[in-house]
């Protein structure tokens, strides 16, 4: 073959490689500025000037700052009625303290009933959680009349008020599987079914309230006996 050719042919093949190379170059360039045109621009600055005098972000600031306020206005009220701590009372006080708080957890107790201790350590964890709820314990020898009038036959009794009306009640540890081990989180998850205590959001409170709750979680006994009568 003629040398003049062969490099004539080489040279016809260096120039489409160019071209095909500068082909696809073009066409990646094109794609990158779609894309950019096609996205938001990730890097642009935020002015946050303009952020914070944001008459909506200042609304909602002020909201914000406010409820949390009424809360902690809510809560000093009902700290000074009572709530937020596990209380002993005599019969003397048992109708005010009763009939002045929308829910009220009284614990009819006898002192030498080992029961009554169990129920009271578990009732002491869980006031100072649920601050919505009044939690009370009352000496049943010293308080023949209520025992009485309530109908009261054995004990630990746990009674349940709604606005000054019992609702409903605890006897002995029927309702928490019959055992001195049931955990905290049971009698809990028992008394949110009755309606007694709710639900609430945490906060930084009743996270320090979670803790010390937490260490009482399960209380068990180191020999079983049955509810004690009164």
């Amino acid at each position: 073959m003629d040398p003049d050719e062969v490099k004539s042919k080489l040279q016809g093949l260096a120039f489409g490689n160019v071209l095909a190379a500068a082909a696809r170059d073009y066409k990646k360039e094109v794609i990158a500025k779609e894309k950019a045109h096609a996205t938001p621009a990730f890097h642009d600055e935020v002015d946050l000037d303009e952020l914070l005098d944001d008459p909506e972000l200042e609304k909602l600031h002020a909201e914000r700052i406010a409820a949390l306020k009424r809360e902690v206005e809510k809560r000093e009220v009902l700290k000074r009625q009572g709530h937020g701590e596990y209380r002993e009372i005599t019969e003397g006080d048992f109708l005010a303290e009763v009939t002045r708080g929308d829910k009220v957890i009284c614990h009819f107790y006898h002192r030498e009933f080992y029961r009554c201790k169990i129920m009271d350590k578990h009732l002491k964890a869980l006031a100072p959680v649920y601050l919505g709820t009044k939690f009370v314990k009352l000496d049943a020898e010293n308080a023949p009349f209520f025992v009485t009038k309530l109908a009261i036959k054995m004990l630990p009794c746990v009674i349940l008020f709604k606005k000054g009306i019992a609702v409903d009640r605890l006897v002995g540890f029927e309702d928490l599987g019959g055992k001195d081990d049931f955990s905290t989180r049971a009698l809990e998850n028992i008394l949110k079914k009755k309606g007694i205590i709710e639900e609430k959001k945490k906060d930084e409170d009743d996270e320090d309230d979670e803790t010390d709750m937490s260490k009482n979680r399960r209380i068990r006994s180191s020999t079983a006996r049955d509810s004690d009568s009164d």
